[in-house]
């Protein structure tokens, strides 16, 4: 009957190898090292047992009494972080392991177990083998010191027999690419991807950017397992690696295949050699320092490499000088049924995994075959007009409406509907120009959909009203802002962290074409539309890098409950609600910043060109129209012509010196 205690057992390789533990059938427990706060993170299982500690106290801050004798102690717990500092290098590494070597010694361990890394080889160049360590190696990160130092320490300790295990850079899964965390060639997918948008038949031409070392976590998992219980010497050492380099080239090819993108079909120049190698690298080396000395050349370095989601402390480790001998292993595995897949194999599955979990773009890419096919659309204002027919109109090409409107009764009809077309539809009732109730409608949403990919801005309220009756009422102002411009704001301040989280989020902003006309009587509305239209424009210039993009649509006159208290717009050209849905639809899918009509285009030209002219013309169709506020219904009126005709003397009159 076997007993095991296992540190890092919640990491990549240790919650994999402790479920292959727990189901020997010789086994009797499996202790694991947890910290009080990451016990949620472990399976439940009879044979499994928590024990709170920590790496960094002395012998891990546990009484070995509780858990020995043990016969297997197993040391995963480590930091691998490049961009990590020495100081956290060194407490997780060096004094972990010494802290863990003390504890398997007090616990009469039978064996330990450490999992060291190929990092011990440093800069090393030429063969390096399993029974090699100190050749007087340099090394080039905290990381990679620390390695080395904490693999001295179990060889050295002398008092728990052990054996080491050296993985390379551990990918994900062969057969089913699951990956925790962007690493290693992972940092390198997101160009790769891109890449794909070129022809796949283009040939690529890369200079030789030397070769690194992979294996997919399966294979390090399954063959620790099986050494772990071979008969072999104390300080046995294993290279968990590919038993050749694999040119970074060929890393490349492999994962562009995958991709559907073009691959490298020549190396130029011809990978030099020895000193001329060596004086290239340092070439190199220099020629980036003299960027870096340029006046925000590192910086500019850095952001270009941060869109792309490559850290600069990656860059020196992409390639490697050493050849790792893994005959030894190879040797130990023999009978097992354990071998390592060539990367060309299972590259495949860890993009598509990477693809679906792992892309910081994934937000980006559409669900469905269409634009808006499985897309979260959150409108508002969709209990009526151009909001019900926008969420009637992304509803039939797949989207999944978010509806947002002050009237449930009418709200719920709508998704009523939506849902008896076979389409999805959840209904929230809101007054937008409640603050507190925006907030909890962005948690309410967030909670329940995971995301919204896109928002459009639909309700509002229009106010026709000349100043002269405006004199006294400037709530009419307070709640056209409060309603057109704070509710959007707000809303849209709420869901762009998790736009901004996800990479990708798209705000519609349905304004007017008022502001390309300046119509009069319309002071309070075209205000709080302006507002708004300027938000969205100057906010998506900040966010563009982000993956949030705005679009302003300039909707005509459309004909809706909004517009029917002005009796002499019956007359006047409008649009229907399903063609302004339409503006809405064309917002979302093509993502312009600004959405015209050519009329509204034409106003604004002629503006431009005359401004005096179209300054005149309007102020003369606003003596010609009748007021339609309440308060003007008593009071006395002229005939238009007659008030326009006054409105021209008073005009040219005024003109003279």
């Amino acid at each position: 009957m076997t007993t095991y205690f296992v540190t890092g057992a919640t990491g990549f390789l240790g919650k994999r190898l402790v479920a292959r533990l727990l189901r020997r059938p010789e086994t009797v427990a499996v202790h694991v090292l947890v910290r009080e706060t990451s016990r949620g993170k472990l399976p439940s299982h009879e044979k499994l047992v928590p024990v709170t500690g920590d790496l960094t106290e002395p012998s891990l801050g546990i009484d070995p009494a509780r858990v020995g004798p043990l016969d297997h102690v197993v040391h995963l717990g480590a930091i691998y972080d490049l961009t990590a500092d020495e100081a956290a290098n060194r407490a997780a590494n060096v004094d972990g392991t010494r802290n863990v070597l003390e504890f398997a010694a007090a616990a009469k361990a039978g064996l330990f177990h450490h999992v060291s890394s190929i990092a011990v080889a440093g800069q090393y160049a030429g063969r390096f083998t399993e029974a090699d360590f100190d050749l007087g190696q340099g090394f080039a990160s905290p990381y990679h010191a620390t390695k080395f130092e904490a693999e001295k320490l179990v060889r050295r300790h002398g008092k728990t027999p052990f054996r080491v295990y050296r993985p390379s850079a551990v990918a994900g899964d062969s057969r089913t690419g699951e990956m925790d965390k962007i690493d290693g060639p992972y940092y390198f997918l997101p160009a790769i991807s891109r890449l794909a948008a070129l022809p796949r038949r283009l040939p690529l031409a890369a200079p030789d950017l030397g070769a690194t070392n992979l294996v997919p976590v399966d294979y390090v998992v399954e063959a620790m397992e099986h050494l772990m219980h071979v008969d072999a010497p104390s300080g046995s050492t294993y290279h968990l690696a590919s038993p050749r380099p694999q040119p970074l080239h060929e890393v490349y090819n492999a994962f562009a295949r995958a991709a559907g993108g073009p691959k490298i079909s020549a190396v130029l120049p011809a990978r030099p050699s020895g000193a001329l190698k060596r004086a290239g690298t340092r070439l190199a080396k220099s020629a980036a320092a003299g960027f870096d000395r340029v006046p925000g050349g590192r910086s500019a370095r850095a952001a270009v490499l941060a869109e792309l989601g490559i850290p600069l402390e990656v860059l020196p480790h992409l390639s490697m000088e050493v050849d790792f001998d893994t005959s030894a292993t190879t040797a130990a595995l023999e009978g097992s049924g354990i071998t390592l897949p060539p990367l060309k194999e299972y590259a495949g599955p860890l993009y598509r995994y990477w693809l679906a979990h792992l892309d910081p773009d994934r937000g980006r890419r559409r669900p469905g075959p269409e634009p808006l096919d499985g897309r979260k659309v959150l409108i508002t204002g969709a209990s009526s007009g151009i909001g019900r027919a926008s969420a009637l109109a992304v509803a039939a090409k797949g989207g999944e409406v978010i509806l947002v409107a002050r009237r449930a009764d009418e709200l719920e009809e709508v998704r009523e509907q939506i849902v008896a077309a076979g389409g999805k539809a959840s209904a929230y009732p809101c007054d937008l120009t409640d603050g507190g109730a925006v907030d909890a409608l962005v948690k309410d949403v967030l909670a329940a959909h995971g995301a919204v990919d896109m928002l459009v801005n639909n309700a509002g309220r229009s106010i026709r009203r000349s100043l002269s009756l405006s004199t006294e009422r400037f709530h009419d102002f307070e709640r056209t802002m409060a309603i057109n411009y704070f509710g959007p704001v707000r809303l849209t301040l709420g869901l762009l962290p998790s736009m901004t989280a996800r990479g990708f989020g798209h705000v519609v902003n349905v304004t007017t074409q008022g502001l390309q006309t300046d119509t009069p009587r319309f002071s309070a509305y075209l205000a709080s539309k302006a507002a708004l239209e300027e938000f969205g424009l100057t906010a998506g210039r900040e966010t563009l890098s982000d993956g949030v993009t705005f679009t302003s649509v300039r909707m005509p006159l459309v004909r809706t409950d909004m517009i029917a208290p002005t009796g002499s717009y019956r007359g006047m050209p409008s649009s229907s609600p399903e063609r302004a849905a339409a503006l809405v639809v064309k917002a979302l899918e093509k993502r312009p910043e600004i959405l015209n009509l050519p009329e509204g285009t034409a106003a604004e030209l002629v503006t431009l060109v005359a401004p005096k002219t179209a300054r005149f013309f309007a102020h003369l169709v606003y003596r010609a129209m009748p007021e339609s506020a309440p308060e003007s219904r008593g009071l006395p009126r002229k005939a238009p012509l007659a008030s326009v005709a006054g409105a021209v003397t008073r005009l040219v009159w005024r003109r003279r010196p």
